[in-house]
């Protein structure tokens, strides 16, 4: 909803509960006009609280060409143990 919502909310809420004359009997327009104050309330709130947050992250610097190098895996076949030597034939 945002701002605009919120604020139109509660502009409904103050004109059901302060202006309006009319009372049906099936419905107190007292009440829901303040209920839509409150919800209208809320979400102007919640909208502020969620625009702060979003304002107060840091930014992301991007690195430089030498932090964004990756570190080179190691070679497998270079670091893998080399096999025994077979024994030498007997001397005659």
């Amino acid at each position: 909803m945002g701002i605009g919502g919120g604020i139109f909310l509660i502009a409904l809420g103050a004109v059901l509960t302060f202006a309006f004359e009319v009372e049906p009997w099936w419905l107190d327009l007292d009440v829901v006009g303040v209920v839509l104050m409150l919800a209208g309330a809320t979400i102007l709130v919640v909208t502020l609280w969620f625009w702060r947050r979003r304002r107060m992250s840091v930014a992301v610097v991007p690195p430089t060409a030498q932090e964004s190098r990756l570190p080179t895996p190691p070679d497998p076949i270079a670091n893998r143990p080399t096999p025994p030597e077979p024994p030498l034939p007997p001397s005659p």
